[in-house]
């Protein structure tokens, strides 16, 4: 899984990419837990993180594992943003937004995404 998590260069800046595109529940689950391992080693307010979930499927535990790296990567997340997502159930991407006091933009493409995440 740790393929699925790379730093990309986007206008001339490093953006983390975990790329839970067209994953199984059990897949979403395991990259999202080891973002924080790419996040943490980061300045703290400096990490600028796109999400893909295009095509991704959630169960519980995937659901519980956002939550969870949602709050204890937030001190290191200067931005972070989705792509796809359509299969997320909008209760939970309220109550993440909730429970973690973060905002998460959706964007149809991830080239949208990067120039958001990059931009002022």
């Amino acid at each position: 899984m740790r393929e699925r998590i790379q730093s990309i260069s986007h206008q001339g800046k490093q953006v983390f990419l975990a790329d839970c595109s067209n994953c199984s529940a059990v897949d979403v689950e395991k990259i999202v837990r080891a973002v924080p391992d790419n996040v943490t080693v980061q300045p703290l307010g400096s990490v600028l993180l796109l999400v893909d979930f295009t095509g991704a499927w959630f169960d519980q535990g995937a659901l519980m594992a956002m939550e969870e790296c949602a709050v204890f990567d937030k001190l290191y997340i200067k931005r972070a943003t989705w792509v796809g997502g359509e299969n997320l159930p909008h209760a939970f991407e309220q109550n993440l937004k909730a429970f973690s006091r973060r905002e998460f933009p959706t964007f149809k493409t991830r080239e949208e995404a990067l120039n958001w995440l990059v931009g002022d």
